[in-house]
């Protein structure tokens, strides 16, 4: 008998998608188990991965788990820190790119204007300040299919400045 037909479609044992900790696999069935947050469903058909307790579903891509996001607040709560996590590193995002599949979910939550713009000029949407873009709608770019964002980034301020410069 062929093993890998024992395990769910990921094989024997993933990282949780929750405190990446590899978790193994239940054998004869399409489930693993972490012991600090519980059962998750492989589906063969969509190749999702899905947290029975909660039903949020995480997609794969490069060996990384990428939630699948229902409500906008979790794709927000998500570029939120990932921005937090460049700024510690002493980079600056200059641009989001969200993935097009959350158009429709995040629009009404884009900032399109100031009240200090005059009604003809072109409003770029803004997320936390920051420009927004759409992913293309290519086949060739099928990581939009599974990843919901990316920042594009520079260097920033260092995270530390000696205080007597603060007083000059």
């Amino acid at each position: 008998m062929n093993l890998s037909l024992q395990y769910p479609i990921f094989g024997s044992e993933i990282s949780c998608p929750h405190c990446r900790q590899t978790i193994p696999a239940l054998t004869l069935t399409d489930t693993y188990l972490c012991p600090r947050h519980g059962a998750f469903e492989a589906d063969p058909k969509t190749e999702e991965l899905v947290h029975l307790p909660s039903g949020r579903c995480w997609r794969r891509w490069d060996n990384k788990w990428y939630r699948q996001h229902t409500h906008p607040d979790g794709i927000r709560f998500e570029i939120h820190e990932a921005l937090d996590r460049l700024y510690t590193e002493g980079f600056r995002a200059t641009q989001v790119t969200i993935a097009s599949r959350y158009k429709d979910l995040v629009s009404s939550y884009l900032e399109r204007s100031h009240p200090w713009q005059e009604e003809g000029t072109v409003k770029t949407p803004r997320l936390y300040g920051l420009p927004v873009s759409f992913s293309p709608d290519s086949e060739e770019e099928s990581c939009w299919e599974v990843i919901n964002f990316a920042l594009d980034k520079e260097p920033g301020v260092p995270r530390h400045y000696p205080y007597r410069f603060l007083f000059e």
